[in-house]
């Protein structure tokens, strides 16, 4: 059958993991039509990218530039015998929550319903929020079967009110993290919410055992690499990062290189300066696929310190750590949602609770000083990772909830 996937955003370099479920359904047999509620923005795309086959289809992402295109699918959706049930399940939620931004959902939802290709038999939302909201209405609207993908922010930021409502309405949702399927279930119908990890592709991130030196951060002209790749909002926890790194012993010599734009990008470079710590750092912005790999490879420590946003905003499982493990890097990270399902503290990694420099730069320190704890932590890592953290497996459940039918000889392991 065709499935059209509702989107954000297409293509986005910082949704690789979505790219990556896209190419791998497409390549089991799914026809998909990739529905788009913005235009790019990123000036580069992933690999990824270049392999799917999928039409793209851009909705329009403020109503009152293409209003003709509003009217039209409105003239013509409004005839449906499923309009008036759309319609008062959008006034129902709009009541609560009466912004713009939920008028624009309900006049892209009348897009999408209106020039939906005929051919298409169910709609699947990435991210449970505003894609969810438009796939419900056009759902309703063309009197199809939806269902969806949660992540993070998507979850941990919804009302719960809506989150009830709409995992009521789908026939079913996957979800990444067990923290993450554990609060959906809370508030599904039983059966309704399944996790499925995103999963590595490990023909992209082949486990490559490097031989890396044994830097114990004695040496002041061959320094210990850090590498966090993070985009520089709040959850990721950069700042905390670097107050972390500035409470190093100064007899330790690092060098930090971050890969990852975002909006803080000033701040925290600011925020380097005056820790004193500026010139130990490098700041890469985002990269290509093939460059990450490299610094992957380059680095011999790996470290994000995610946290709780204000706003509620939190990381599910960051594919990132599972990257880095794949290269054999060992890494130090937090205990917030599904990352302790990925590394287990002491044994494949290192974590400390979230918002705490000291402790983070004790653990930073005692791994700069450390190369054969570090070689160790990172051969484990690299064993699990690929044990149960490989898409193939995981992504077996998907392609069983889409109607595919599974290959017998891949085990659906669990962590």
């Amino acid at each position: 059958m065709r499935v059209a996937f509702v989107l954000k955003g297409y293509p986005r370099l910082s949704e690789a993991f979505i790219a990556q479920e896209i190419a791998a359904l497409e390549r089991r047999g799914l026809d998909i039509l990739i529905v788009s509620l913005r235009r790019p923005t990123d000036d580069r795309l992933h690999p990824l990218h270049r392999e799917i086959r999928a039409a793209v289809h851009y909705l329009p992402e403020y109503l009152w530039r293409q209003p003709l295109r509003v009217l039209r699918a409105w003239w013509a959706v409004r005839k449906l015998p499923t309009y008036a049930e759309a319609r008062t399940q959008w006034l129902r939620d709009l009541r609560r929550d009466p912004t713009p931004n939920r008028v624009r959902r309900f006049g892209q939802a009348l897009v999408l319903a209106a020039e939906l290709p005929g051919d298409v038999q169910r709609l699947h939302a990435h991210f449970l929020h505003t894609p969810a909201s438009v796939t419900r209405y056009a759902a309703t609207l063309r009197a199809l079967p939806w269902s969806g993908s949660a992540h993070a922010k998507d979850i941990w930021t919804t009302p719960e009110w809506e989150k009830r409502e709409k995992l009521a309405a789908c026939d079913w949702l996957v979800t990444c993290t067990r923290t993450n399927r554990d609060h959906l279930a809370s508030l599904a119908p039983e059966g309704r919410v399944e996790l499925v990890y995103h999963g590595i592709d490990l023909q992209r991130f082949a486990p490559h055992r490097v031989v890396r030196g044994a830097n114990d951060g004695s040496d002041a002209h061959h320094p210990v690499t850090i590498l966090s790749v993070a985009r520089l909002v709040e959850k990721k926890g950069t700042d905390v990062l670097l107050d972390a790194l500035s409470r190093v012993p100064a007899h330790l010599h690092w060098r930090l290189v971050h890969v990852g734009g975002g909006p803080l990008k000033r701040k925290m470079q600011r925020r380097a300066r005056a820790l004193g710590i500026a010139e130990r750092i490098t700041w890469r912005g985002a990269l290509a696929h093939e460059e990450l790999l490299l610094e992957y490879r380059k680095a011999d420590l790996f470290a994000l310190a995610c946290r709780i946003a204000r706003d509620g905003d939190r990381d599910g499982l960051p594919n990132v750590l599972a990257e880095a493990q794949s290269q054999g890097v060992a890494c130090v990270g937090t205990r917030v949602c599904g990352i302790p399902e990925l590394i287990r503290d002491g044994v494949t990694g290192v974590l400390v609770e979230e918002q705490d420099p000291s402790t983070f730069g004790a653990a930073l320190a005692a791994l700069i000083a450390d190369p054969a704890r570090r070689r160790t932590l990172g051969d484990a890592g690299q064993a699990r990772v690929c044990a149960v953290f490989a898409l193939e497996a995981n992504f077996e459940r998907l392609a069983v909830k889409f109607g595919l039918a599974p290959h017998a000889d891949r085990v659906l392991r669990t962590a």
